[in-house]
């Protein structure tokens, strides 16, 4: 190796050192801020919980674990499902999972919409979208409560219409639930679609309308393929923050109608199972994980498929 090389070499080495220097900072922060909190909470869950709450730290126990899908019998001891913990998580992901999917049944017209508009007036449909994000998200829970309640807006509308007799029981339902977060999360499912179909080009689309396909065909064949990385993207958007969903269901649902979030708040509240909710803390964490692998899974190979 000659003396430039060597030299070369050197800097090189310099330079990467000093960018870990530089970066330090802000890794130790993201490890306190981010990585702390959920390796306190891995601690907490492999612990046995204290007599009124808290725990018993250097007391190992894989009871919060266990607890996380089993009950044990106050009788024998024995373990049998946890109906209730079961049925709440299977709530929360099957709420997810719908509002994810009305979310993109109504966000992908209007983002095709908003593409499809002059460049200058573009700008100002995205800005409507996006105003909801200027208010609290207990405030638009709040002004969905006022719309579906048995004397709000919708009843009202329904029964001056003569569709109904009587209000409408949707309040404290999983109706309710999934209304609010259809209604809070329907932006997020908006922006990563048009941003999607922005970059679409239509020349594709009248290409396909020359060679006689139908509106559906192209729709099929040609733009939601080629649209297909907004979608998941728009999905994982929209899913992850349902799955973790306290403020909704806790205002919509009434505590009725619990879903993981409630659930996991109610462990370190009135049920003083510190254990309990870090393990349903870190079960959570692990349902998010799994989606954000499928995400990038197909993205990869969407991206793959463009190559």
């Amino acid at each position: 190796m000659s003396g430039a090389d060597e030299a070369a070499l050197a800097a090189r080495k310099q330079d990467i050192r000093s960018r870990w220097l530089l970066s330090t900072p802000a890794l130790v922060i993201i490890f306190f801020a981010a990585a702390g909190p959920l390796l306190v909470m891995l601690l907490y869950s492999f612990m046995a919980k204290g007599d009124y709450g808290d725990v018993r730290f250097g007391e190992f126990s894989l009871e919060g674990w266990i607890s996380v899908f089993f009950q044990r019998d106050i009788f024998d001891d024995t373990l049998g499902l946890a109906d209730a913990h079961l049925s709440i998580i299977w709530r929360s992901i099957q709420l997810s999972f719908v509002t994810t999917i009305l979310t993109l049944i109504l966000g992908f017209p209007t983002a095709y919409f908003i593409a499809t508009r002059p460049p200058h007036t573009r700008e100002v449909w995205v800005f409507l979208v996006t105003i909801p994000f200027w208010t609290n998200l207990l405030i638009r829970t709040f002004a969905m409560q006022q719309v579906i309640r048995n004397e709000g807006l919708l009843n009202n509308a329904l029964i001056w219409l003569g569709v109904i007799e009587s209000p409408l029981q949707i309040m404290y339902t999983d109706t309710a639930n999934l209304l609010g977060m259809t209604y809070v999360y329907l932006p997020l499912m908006v922006l990563p679609l048009y941003a999607a179909i922005e970059k679409l080009d239509f020349r594709l689309v009248e290409a396909g309308y020359d060679l006689y396909a139908t509106r559906f065909q192209v729709l099929r064949r040609i733009v939601i393929p080629l649209v297909k990385p907004g979608i998941i993207a728009g999905s994982i958007l929209v899913f992850i923050p349902s799955l973790g969903a306290y403020v909704i269901p806790r205002v919509l649902g009434g505590g009725k109608n619990m879903m993981l979030g409630n659930l996991i708040e109610m462990q370190f509240g009135s049920g003083r199972n510190w254990p309990l909710g870090a393990a349903m803390s870190i079960t959570l964490m692990a349902f998010v994980m799994i989606a954000l692998l499928i995400y990038v899974r197909n993205a990869s190979r969407g991206g793959s498929g463009h190559v």
